[in-house]
């Protein structure tokens, strides 16, 4: 199914928002809202919204694939997030993930397949 670009830029905002607010519950304010985020983060909600988008691919295909471009754009392991550095304390395998960080990936998947869901059943 062909997905929109417009339609990718609202899901890719909804599941910015949706993590930003579970970080939020965690105690992490570091999360720029939409509107504020930087360029790069925006770009990595899109693609994960297309990649989501064409299949049923699981929480943990998804990190993997966020994993390679953050690799492929010169990201590694770092004990906190710095965009600066390119450092990301989830350039972790999957397993390695805190659950609290693999909850993210599930939420972000649940929100394409939930957007996908009502516009195949109109």
């Amino acid at each position: 199914m062909i997905i929109l670009e417009e339609l990718v830029e609202d899901i890719a905002r909804v599941c910015h928002e949706t993590n930003r607010a579970f970080c939020q519950t965690l105690g992490d304010s570091s999360q720029p809202n939409w509107g504020k985020a930087p360029t790069w983060q925006k770009e990595s909600a899109r693609k994960g919204v297309r990649f989501h988008w064409n299949g049923n691919k699981t929480p943990e295909e998804s990190h993997q694939s966020w994993f390679e471009e953050k690799q492929r754009n010169g990201w590694k392991y770092g004990p906190t997030k710095n965009a600066e550095k390119k450092e990301h304390p989830c350039m972790v395998h999957y397993g390695e993930l805190p659950v609290e960080q693999r909850t993210k990936d599930y939420l972000f998947r649940a929100v394409v397949h939930a957007f996908k869901e009502a516009i195949t059943n109109k």
